[in-house]
């Protein structure tokens, strides 16, 4: 299953308004699965509350899929390194922030999400993706294993339940997570002779040392 942006026409009506908070993230109707998608980038999170479907592209980046079991409501963060200083404490507003690309600060924020419209943390369901080996040199052997020590650590503290996981690995991942049902399609990409997400992820990380820019397009 390949999906593509689609210019087809279609009713506002089968475009659910996105929750408060999230309205900037990347959302169209795609007309092979007739559910509108949400792609989001690293350094974002998104919710759903209604039949919608949550798709990002992953290389040494990890991504929780994470919802409440019985309300089906749910959503999916991005994160691109394991932790920044500060601790876990993040405000509990809907904040478009750049800290979204930590994994302390992006676990926390898409439970807190969760929790505030309804969720409850006895019935989080948790599907972890990512951390890939996809950076070359001294980078390699390290940024895609921190995220993934860190998210299984993260987990394990909050004694949170991971229903499932496909971590590590050479390999680039494109996943696709349904929060309603909790259904996630997961595509295991080619890298070989094809270093497209390498360049893309370095020069994620070096605009993390450079003053905040937006509307920053990775995948």
């Amino acid at each position: 299953m390949i999906l593509q942006k689609s210019c087809s026409k279609q009713p506002r009506s089968a475009m659910p308004p996105a929750l408060p908070g999230f309205e900037h993230v990347n959302r169209y109707w795609d007309p092979h699965v007739q559910t509108p998608v949400a792609k989001i980038m690293p350094g974002e999170c998104y919710v759903s509350a209604r039949g919608e479907m949550i798709a990002t592209v992953l290389g040494s980046c990890v991504s929780a899929c994470i919802r409440d079991e019985v309300l089906g409501i749910g959503g999916m963060n991005h994160f691109m390194l394991p932790l920044r200083g500060g601790g876990r404490g993040v405000e509990r507003d809907y904040l478009v922030t750049p800290d979204l690309c930590y994994g302390n600060w992006a676990m926390e924020y898409l439970i807190n999400a969760i929790l505030r419209i309804g969720g409850k943390r006895e019935r989080l369901e948790i599907k972890l993706f990512g951390g890939g080996r996809v950076l070359s040199g001294l980078l390699k052997m390290d940024v895609g294993r921190r995220n993934v020590e860190f998210v299984l650590d993260y987990v394990r503290q909050e004694n949170l339940n991971i229903a499932a996981h496909d971590l590590g690995g050479d390999y680039p991942r494109k996943i696709f997570y349904y929060p309603d049902t909790g259904a996630v399609k997961m595509r295991r990409l080619r890298s070989v002779a094809n270093d497209t997400i390498e360049q893309r992820e370095r020069a994620y990380m070096e605009s993390l040392r450079k003053p905040v820019q937006k509307d920053v397009d990775l995948f």
